[in-house]
C-alpha cells in the first residue's frame, strides 16, 4: 500500500488562538521580545492587508497602523494548543506528529478509504478547522517532504507517481532549506525544484553538500523519513459530581479520600509518585476554588496524603455549596517499588521529616524551608550551600575534618598584631581574656576565584577559649598583620 502523508500548517496559529476567545475585526498582532525590541510575531488577516508583516518592529507597525491591537506571545499556551490539535487529529489516523511549532503531520496510509476521495478528506479537515476559527493550509502526498512543500507553497492532493510534476514548479524553499542556501540558489539562477532536478547531482553535492541532497531525496521518497508520533499524555486526575451541593468539612474530606484512592492506585500501577496535588472545587455560583498541596517527597499513599489536606480544607470557602470536585496529580516522578526491610528506622525517620516539611510548607511555603548542605571547599564561607529542604536529600557530614564553629559570620576586627592570640582583646564592646588557644590552622585563598574578602592573603585560624566562657574562632593575617573574629563555638 503506497504511503500517504497529510501536512497541516497553521500560519496564524498564535493570533487565531487568542482571537477565538476575544474576536475582533480590527488589525491584531501577537508580539515577542527579540533583539532588545518588541517585534510582530503573528498577525491576523486584517493587519496583513494593511501592509504589516512578521518581524516588523512594534513602533514601526504602530506608526503605520495606530489602531493596531497587540498581545504578548505565550509560547507555552501555543504549544499546549498545538497538542490539543494533535489529539483532535487522531480522528483521521492513529499516527500524528508535530511539524515545528505551527504544523502537524498525519500518516493517513490506510485511512483514506473512510472518505470517497483524498480531496474529500482534506475538505473535511478544512471545514472542521474553519468552524473552529482557525486558518490552515494543507497538502497530501506520498512523502513528508512532498506534503510539506504542497502545504506551504501549493495546495491540494498530489496523486501517486506525480511528485516530480507537482513539485517541479515550486520554489527551492519548498525543500525545507535554510535561508542562506535559498539565497545562494537564487543568485545561481536555481529558483525552482525543477531547476535543481535538471542540474547534475555531482555539481550540487560539491557546492552545497549533503543537506541539500538529503532534502531532495526525502521529498521524492529516495531517502526514508519518519513521523515522530506524539507520545500520549498520561493524566493523573479524577472527578466527582454531586447530585446535591456539599459544603461540610467531613463531606469534602470523604470525597477527597475517594479521589485520592483512584489517583494513587494509578500511580502505584505505573510505579510513579507525585509532588503536587491540585484540588479544584466548582461551586454552584459557577466560581471555582483551588487548593494546592506541595509535598516534600514523591508520594502515592492516600492514607498519608489525606491528613495533609486537613488544614486547607477547613479554610475552604464553599460558598453556597460545591457540586463538583476535581483532583489532579502534578509534578509526577518515578517511584519504583522497593523491597520491604524490617527495622529500617532511618527510612521511616526521613519520611516523618518530609511530612513535617510538607505541613510547615503548606503554611509558609516549601521554598522557605532551607537545608544546609556540605560543599567541596576549604574556604569557611564556601564550605556549605543553602538549598530548599523539600527538593534535596541530606548529603551526610562535612568532608572537612577540622573542627568548625556552629555560628559563622563576617570577619570582625579586634586589636592585636602578634602572631599568637592576644592575651586581652576587645570585641563587640566587650573585653576578653584568653584562657587557652589551639592552632594555628593555615587556610590559603582559592586563587582561581577572585574573592574580595580573601585579598589579604593566607589566614591562620585559632580556636580561642576565653575566661568569660566564650569560645571564639579567630584568625591572623600575616601579610597584613591583624586579628579577626569569624565564628563562635557552641
Amino acid at each position: 500500500m503506497p504511503r500517504r502523508i497529510v501536512s497541516l500548517w497553521f500560519p496564524r496559529m498564535a493570533s487565531d488562538r487568542i482571537l477565538r476567545s476575544h474576536p475582533t475585526s480590527a488589525p491584531f498582532a501577537v508580539t515577542s521580545h527579540e533583539k532588545s525590541t518588541e517585534r510582530l510575531y503573528c498577525l491576523n488577516s486584517r493587519a496583513m492587508q494593511l501592509g504589516l508583516a512578521s518581524g516588523m518592529g512594534l513602533s514601526d507597525a504602530k506608526a503605520l497602523c495606530p489602531d493596531l491591537l497587540t498581545r504578548s506571545a505565550d509560547r507555552y499556551a501555543d504549544d499546549r494548543f498545538l497538542k490539543l490539535l494533535a489529539r483532535w487529529a487522531d480522528r483521521y489516523c492513529p499516527w500524528v506528529g508535530f511539524d515545528g511549532n505551527d504544523g502537524l503531520l498525519l500518516d493517513v496510509t490506510g485511512s483514506t478509504h473512510f472518505f470517497s476521495s483524498e480531496a474529500e478528506l482534506l475538505a473535511d479537515i478544512h471545514d472542521r478547522l474553519q468552524s473552529y476559527q482557525l486558518n490552515v493550509r494543507s497538502g497530501l502526498a506520498g512523502t513528508i517532504g512532498g506534503a510539506w512543500a504542497v502545504s506551504h507553497f501549493g495546495r491540494g492532493v498530489v496523486p501517486n507517481g506525480q511528485l516530480k510534476a507537482a513539485l517541479g514548479p515550486l520554489p527551492a524553499a519548498a525543500l525545507r532549506l535554510d535561508e542562506a542556501t535559498c539565497a545562494t540558489l537564487q543568485r545561481l539562477g536555481l529558483r525552482t525544484i525543477g531547476d535543481l532536478l535538471v542540474t547534475p547531482r555531482a555539481t550540487l553535492g560539491r557546492r552545497f553538500g549533503l543537506p541539500l541532497m538529503r532534502r531532495i531525496d526525502q521529498a521524492f521518497g529516495d531517502q526514508p523519513e519518519q513521523i515522530n508520533a506524539m507520545a500520549p499524555d498520561t493524566s493523573y486526575a479524577a472527578r466527582l459530581n454531586f447530585p446535591d451541593p456539599i459544603g461540610l468539612y467531613d463531606d469534602v474530606m470523604a470525597a477527597l479520600e475517594r479521589l485520592l484512592q483512584r489517583i494513587c492506585d494509578k500511580l502505584k500501577s505505573q510505579e510513579m509518585g507525585t509532588r503536587v496535588l491540585l484540588m479544584t472545587c466548582q461551586r454552584v455560583d459557577q466560581a471555582s476554588v483551588q487548593v494546592e498541596l506541595r509535598l516534600a517527597r514523591p508520594m502515592r499513599e492516600g492514607t498519608s496524603i489525606l491528613p495533609l489536606f486537613e488544614r486547607s480544607v477547613r479554610e475552604l470557602d464553599a460558598g453556597f455549596g460545591i457540586d463538583q470536585i476535581r483532583l489532579e496529580a502534578l509534578a509526577i516522578e518515578a517511584l519504583p517499588l522497593k523491597q520491604l526491610e524490617t527495622g529500617n528506622a532511618q527510612s521511616k525517620k526521613n519520611d516523618v521529616l518530609s511530612d513535617l516539611i510538607t505541613r510547615l510548607g503548606s503554611r509558609i511555603g516549601l521554598e522557605k524551608i532551607k537545608r544546609f548542605q556540605p560543599a567541596d571547599s576549604h574556604i569557611p564561607e564556601r564550605s556549605f550551600i543553602v538549598s530548599p529542604a523539600a527538593y534535596c536529600e541530606p548529603e551526610g557530614q562535612w568532608k572537612e575534618q577540622n573542627l568548625r564553629p556552629l555560628q559563622l559570620f563576617s570577619p570582625e576586627l579586634v586589636e592585636g598584631h602578634e602572631k599568637k592570640p592576644p592575651n586581652v582583646f576587645s570585641w563587640r564592646r566587650m573585653r576578653f581574656s584568653v584562657a587557652a588557644a589551639t592552632g594555628p590552622e593555615r587556610i590559603c585563598p582559592e586563587w582561581w576565584l577572585d574573592d574580595p574578602n580573601w585579598r589579604s592573603g593566607v589566614r591562620d585560624y585559632w580556636r580561642v577559649e576565653t575566661e568569660q566562657g566564650r569560645r571564639l574562632w579567630m584568625f591572623f593575617t600575616p601579610l597584613n598583620p591583624a586579628w579577626f573574629v569569624q565564628g563562635e563555638f557552641a
